[in-house]
Parts: structure tokens; C-alpha cells; sequence
């Protein structure tokens, strides 16, 4: 009997999964990204009480430094891109726009609303892997992803009828929508970004996005944002909460590849829903605000269902080349032309 239940046990993915040295790596390497989120969350905060709405110029400086560092180390190496440029150029201005959303999201909503309706991309992430990674998940780890979308649901109920608006913004239900919609796209971006570090390679994919979205960012800057970065006040506080933003970024973007590579994007977007309880410490001790008792009834869903999630275990995964399937017209992009036969 107990060779039977020593069986058992080894045979529990979840449990494998938690004592393994690779899955706690990952468990912890998601709670620093998701601290660093939290840190862009606050610095663009900042920024919004001292009257600041530049997300544009907030993204830019974020893409340049993603040039910076990353363009210099890809030009350094002197190695020809393993994925074609426009590619790039595509994922960077959905990258911009997620970026745009989710900052402008902060005129009009508070900083725990935008954190916590970042559970959102879950389900997007869900159908996007399954779609076109060909990951299968069970019905568990879908009572888990159900219960994140309620506390998702609580969050905004609280918003709309909470009775203090001073210090959640201006239009809180425009606001909670703008992160809805910021967080499709992250979850676009997340299952592109995954695809492209475990085929491709992570320094060519943030030196490239970095410099696409730098151009892309510049010309909307330019176009809708010229005025308000005229009239930015450059002190010593905004330029810290400017710098402290994108290195925040640049942090959160060079760590992201890694946990993608360790446990992929549902991982990814299940830790960043910790984030929610760091924003919960900085609204409550950073600016001494008082928290809406229905945050907490969304954080304990949200806890429950991660839980949930992740007693499931892993899910299982198709062949690598699944979706290439999914999608031909990659295979004459990423395959080496000497292989294309065999790969068709």
C-alpha cells in the first residue's frame, strides 16, 4: 500500500510540478515580474496625480531604452534576424497600443482597478494558446480561469458603485474598459512573445520591438502628444517617476522571455495577478488611501482560482510544430529554406 501511494503521489503533475526545482524558480520569478508591473503601475500614477497624461512619451522612452540595451547587444553579435522584420513591426504596434491603453486607463481609474482587471488576458491567453499553440487545458483549469473572471467582475461592480470617486479618477467604467481592452492585447502579445523566445531568440525580439516601437510610439507622440509634452513640468519628481517607469519596464520585459520559456504565457499572466495585492500595499501605505472592502472579496477569488489553476497541474502540449500548422504561411519565414521541403 504504500508503494501504491508513493506511486501515486510521483504520478500527481501538480505536485512534481511545485517540488520541482524548475517550478519553484518559476513561482518566484513570477512574483518579481509582477512586483515590477506594479512598479510601472505606481510610477505612472504618480505621473497622473501630478497632472501628467504623456503614456505616449512614457512608451517611447521604454522602447528606447529596449534599443539601447538590446539594439546594441543584436549589433554587437552580428548575427542575420531569425523571424522577418515586419513581423516585428506588426507585434510592436500592438505592443503600443496595449501600452497606450493600459496608461491612458490611469486618467480615469485607480491603480488597484487597473491591476486587478489585468485577469482579463487570462482567458484571452486561454484561447489564444489553445488556438494556436495547441496547448490543452482541463476542466479544472478552467474553474480556476472562471473564478479570476468574477473576481474580475467584482472589481468593476465595486468601481461603478463605489460611493468615493476622489481619488479613483474621473470616468472609472471608462477607465476599467480601457485596461479590458489593453489586457486582449497583452494577451496577444504574451502568446506571440512566447512563440517567438522558445523559436527565435529573446535579444532579437526586444531589440526589435524595441526600435519598431520606438518609430511607432514617435509618430503617435507626435501626432496626438506633442502639446502635453511641451507643457510637462521636467523636476526632479517627474523625471524620477519618467526613468523610474521605464527602467521598471525594461526589468519586467527582460524577465518576461525567461518565465515564458520556463512555463509559458498562462503562467505568465496567473503570477501578474499577485501583482493586485502589491498595488493593494502601495495605495494603502505609499499614498495612504482607503481600500474598497470588495477589492478584497476579488483578491480571495482571485487567490481561490489560481489556486484552483494550479492544482490542475501543467497542461498537456501538441507537437512544436502545431502552429506552424495553424499558420503556413510562417514556415517560409522561420524554416530554413534548405528544410522547407521536408518541413511542407
Amino acid at each position: 500500500m504504500a508503494e501504491a501511494m508513493a506511486t501515486s503521489l510521483v504520478k500527481n503533475r501538480s505536485l512534481v510540478w511545485f517540488m520541482d526545482c524548475a517550478g519553484f524558480k518559476a513561482i518566484v520569478l513570477g512574483q518579481i515580474i509582477s512586483l515590477l508591473m506594479t512598479c510601472t503601475g505606481w510610477s505612472s500614477s504618480i505621473l497622473s496625480r501630478n497632472g501628467i497624461h504623456a503614456p505616449l512619451t512614457q512608451s517611447f522612452l521604454m522602447y528606447f531604452l529596449y534599443t539601447l540595451v538590446y539594439g546594441s547587444i543584436l549589433i554587437y553579435r552580428r548575427q542575420p534576424i531569425q523571424i522577418s522584420w515586419y513581423w516585428y513591426l506588426l507585434l510592436a504596434a500592438v505592443d503600443v497600443e496595449s501600452n497606450y491603453l493600459g496608461l491612458m486607463a490611469y486618467r480615469y481609474t485607480s491603480i488597484t482597478s487597473a491591476m486587478l482587471l489585468v485577469c482579463w488576458s487570462i482567458p484571452c491567453v486561454l484561447f489564444l494558446t489553445w488556438r494556436f499553440l495547441k496547448t490543452r487545458y482541463s476542466i479544472i483549469h478552467f474553474f480556476g480561469v472562471a473564478l479570476c473572471v468574477s473576481g474580475l467582475v467584482t472589481v468593476i461592480l465595486s468601481d461603478v458603485h463605489s460611493e468615493d470617486r476622489t481619488t479613483s479618477g474621473s470616468n472609472v467604467l471608462l477607465g476599467d474598459t480601457l485596461v479590458v481592452a489593453a489586457a486582449v492585447l497583452f494577451a496577444c502579445m504574451n502568446v506571440s512573445e512566447e512563440f517567438v523566445v522558445k523559436n527565435a531568440d529573446q535579444v532579437e525580439y526586444l531589440a526589435l520591438i524595441g526600435f519598431f516601437g520606438m518609430i511607432v510610439s514617435g509618430c503617435q507622440l507626435a501626432a496626438l502628444e506633442s502639446k502635453e509634452l511641451g507643457a510637462i513640468d521636467w523636476n526632479t519628481n517627474n523625471t524620477t517617476s519618467f526613468m523610474a517607469f521605464a527602467l521598471s519596464s525594461l526589468a519586467f520585459s527582460s524577465l518576461v522571455p525567461v518565465l515564458l520559456r520556463m512555463s509559458g504565457a498562462t503562467m505568465l499572466n496567473l503570477s501578474l495577478l499577485t501583482a493586485d495585492m502589491w498595488a493593494l500595499a502601495v495605495q494603502a501605505l505609499g499614498f495612504h488611501e482607503a481600500v474598497d472592502g470588495l477589492y478584497f472579496v476579488a483578491l480571495a477569488l482571485v487567490a481561490v482560482g489560481l489556486l484552483l489553476y494550479a492544482s490542475a497541474g501543467e497542461p498537456s502540449h501538441a507537437p512544436e510544430d502545431s502552429f506552424l500548422e495553424s499558420a503556413p504561411e510562417l514556415k517560409y519565414t522561420l524554416i530554413d529554406p534548405s528544410e522547407k521541403n521536408s518541413a511542407i
